[in-house]
């Protein structure tokens, strides 16, 4: 099917003029996820991953992604003909460097410019000049050839209670135009999703387990356009929110005439999150500031409002995932369960919770050797029997009034091999280290992954993803810009100075394939020390409380520092949730959140 696929795209390409197109995983808003009109990558490749690019020219395709989708890639490519392309690894070409291999002189490169961003476009742009090629940057050739291509739906929106969300509209517009004001920016112009989500506390369904709404936002000195009609029209709520913070609502589609008409302005905008499309209608006479949008940094830094009820979303998810851990542990082996439906069940605990509305992300349930696949996703026809025997992995989280959580916990079924036992000690060291860490304000992500990567480093091993990412408040489980890497990566818009208020994974991890993986996650709250003539130190406050099974641990592999950590952990874990458990279920809390 996929080689079918192929064929038809490489004579749309011939007709077209086109000798190498370019397919990325996007969508008009640089989404990290998106909504089912915008999965061409996996139209073609058949790779359901949730990061890759294809190239396709006439003679070969090649599928680029990063190390969490490796092993996944390499199976679900299987008899394409695509190659896989492992980002980052040794001798691998980035994405330009494999157009500048592959275009011949006067050759032309094509994509769908609306889902290319202007900063990869520019990049692109320059490769073809020295070749004298030519960009062809309007074409979605996939509409052309996916006849059954689901359609571009908006659903219904709704209002974030400042309840909830802790500032009003108001407040963060003018933060915004302050912002504009300090880089001179006449009109501010913003198309990410989340960020829209953000500023007019509006969140919706048009992306799967993303509460935002297809829209796009322009900010003038007196004036706010949203361009959002579909999603606010039939809600009274919503048209009288507008109304009355003066925000002007036009239809999602009028938005690329609109800027086609914009002439002599100063306009801020972050070219890494535009599209191509978008950067190539703005008329000659307009002065691009190309700044990251003011949003994404006020949005990360939670208010005191948000920051309090994370703590309650996280207390009612911690009480579900205790519970599923419950349920596991006493019917493992004793009745049947399938990484579906123990996936379904961890969905089901948390639907019982007050405010829960829908899963963060696709439930990561992955027994055995598929622990070893990051991003696993098993399916009802294509899942593993959960054994009494070896590791089951389970990532998960869920989106509340209260917030957003994400979590992940490995849990021992029954026997575990001696290497096993050891690979969760290091992780369980590595998670350890750096939710203690005490570090001086100024520091970023990248200068506190060594704290939990150096576990690894001693044994000769790693893992191939970052050690966490930000997460966003009722929006994008994975929201920048902060987050722990150990490597410097310009188009990772996570490298931020780590502020009080931000909220970031600890996530590390060990996938030996063909036989387990392990990973441990609990999300950190950024928060405010101790002020000294040394400067403002900064620590970690813990939002997951979730027992870590201490059956898995190899305590003599631990260090009395982590004893100490894990104890003081567990002691706090009890605390937290004894007072929502009884009988059996209480006992059993107790005794797993023992001392060791």
């Amino acid at each position: 099917m996929v080689k079918d696929r192929l064929c038809k795209l490489r004579e749309k390409m011939k007709e077209a003029g086109i000798n190498c197109y370019l397919i990325p995983t996007s969508d008009y808003h640089d989404s990290e996820y998106v909504s089912d009109f915008f999965k061409v990558r996996n139209y073609f490749s058949g790779f359901t991953g949730s990061a890759g690019t294809l190239v396709v020219n006439q003679q070969d395709a090649a599928l680029f992604t990063d190390g969490r989708y490796f092993i996944q890639a390499q199976k679900e490519l299987a008899g394409s003909g695509i190659q896989l392309m492992k980002a980052g690894e040794e001798g691998v070409p980035t994405i330009s460097q494999y157009l500048d291999q592959c275009l011949k002189e006067g050759e032309a490169l094509g994509f769908d410019g609306k889902v290319v961003m202007a900063d990869d476009a520019d990049e692109y742009e320059a490769i073809l000049k020295k070749k004298k090629g030519r960009l062809i940057w309007e074409k979605d050739l996939a509409q052309e050839i996916w006849l059954e291509r689901p359609s571009l739906v908006h659903h219904p929106a709704f209002l974030l209670a400042e309840c909830y969300s802790g500032e009003s509209t108001a407040s963060k517009i003018a933060r915004v135009r302050e912002k504009m004001k300090e880089e001179e920016a006449s009109m501010h112009i913003l198309t990410t999703l989340d960020d829209i989500a953000w500023l007019f506390n509006i969140r919706g369904s048009d992306v799967e387990s993303c509460p935002v709404v297809f829209a796009f936002c322009v900010v003038t000195m007196d004036q706010v356009l949203l361009f959002a009609k579909e999603c606010a029209e039939n809600s009274d709520e919503i048209l009288g929110y507008i109304k009355e913070n003066d925000i002007t609502l036009l239809p999602y589609h009028d938005f690329y005439s609109y800027v086609s008409e914009i002439h002599e302005q100063k306009v801020l905008l972050c070219k890494a999150r535009i599209s191509c499309f978008l950067s190539r209608k703005l008329s000659k006479d307009v002065t691009v500031i190309d700044r990251p949008n003011p949003t994404s940094l006020m949005k990360a830094v939670k208010n005191q409002i948000e920051m309090e009820n994370l703590r309650k979303a996280h207390l009612k998810d911690g009480i579900a995932v205790t519970r599923f851990m419950y349920w596991l542990k006493k019917n493992v082996g004793k009745q049947p369960m399938t990484e579906v439906s123990a996936a379904e069940y961890m969905e089901q605990l948390r639907k019982e919770n007050e405010h829960f509305i829908e899963p963060s992300f696709s439930t990561i349930c992955a027994y055995g050797a598929n622990g070893a696949i990051v991003h696993y996703s098993a399916t009802p026809e294509n899942c593993a029997q959960i054994k009494p025997e070896g590791f089951l992995m389970v990532d998960s989280g869920g989106h509340y009034l209260e917030g957003s959580t994400d979590i992940t916990r490995t849990f021992a079924l029954g026997p575990l091999t001696q290497e096993m036992k050891k690979h969760f000690t290091l992780v369980l060291r590595a998670m350890l280290n750096l939710k203690n860490c005490k570090f001086l304000y100024g520091c970023r992500g990248i200068n506190l992954d060594i704290r939990a990567r150096e576990v690894f480093w001693e044994q000769g091993l790693d893992y191939k993803h970052g050690t966490g990412h930000g997460v966003g408040y009722l929006l994008n489980v994975h929201e920048g810009p902060n987050g722990f890497r150990w490597k410097l990566m310009p188009d990772y818009q996570e490298n931020a100075v780590l502020k009080e208020g931000m909220v970031t994974t600890d996530e590390p991890g060990i996938y030996i394939e063909g036989s387990h993986g392990v990973r441990i996650e609990n999300e950190l709250l950024c928060r405010k020390g101790e002020l000294n003539e040394y400067g403002q130190f900064m620590y970690f406050e813990d939002l997951t409380y979730v027992p870590i099974d201490l059956d898995a641990v190899e305590l003599s592999l631990l260090e009395e520092k982590d004893k100490e950590r894990l104890n003081r952990y567990h002691k706090e874990v009890y605390e937290k949730l004894a007072p929502y458990f009884e009988g059996e279920e209480l006992k059993w809390l107790k005794y797993v959140t023992r001392d060791v």
